[in-house]
């Protein structure tokens, strides 16, 4: 499978584009956090905390969202009706050229 690019919007604005694999089985989170984006991801992984919440700020195809990720975000802050987990949402060819944002803290 070929690398994809994603676009990251950080906290302060800035746009980034990064490189994913999409043979790794990695995810919008472990991505973020390989190239050392504040993104916690405390539970590691398992939409129990919110801490990876991003916002998807292209045409939102991605409609596919658990129960657990819809109440985690319930409770979570700056939620938006574009938000989703980045541990939640996996690199697949369908995510090149996608822009996301980092929610704020």
């Amino acid at each position: 499978m070929k690398d994809i690019t994603v676009v990251l919007i950080d906290r302060e604005g800035n746009q980034h584009s990064l490189k994913a694999p999409t043979d790794m089985n990695m995810n919008l989170m472990e991505l973020c956090k390989s190239y050392e984006f504040p993104v916690q991801g405390i539970c590691g992984g398992m939409a129990m905390c919110a801490s990876c919440q991003i916002y998807i700020r292209s045409e939102n195809i991605l409609k596919n969202i658990s129960d657990d990720e819809v109440a985690m975000l319930s409770e979570a802050f700056y939620v938006k009706d574009s938000s989703r987990l980045g541990c939640q949402i996996q690199i697949t060819p369908e995510l090149d050229g996608l822009v996301f944002e980092l929610a704020p803290e």
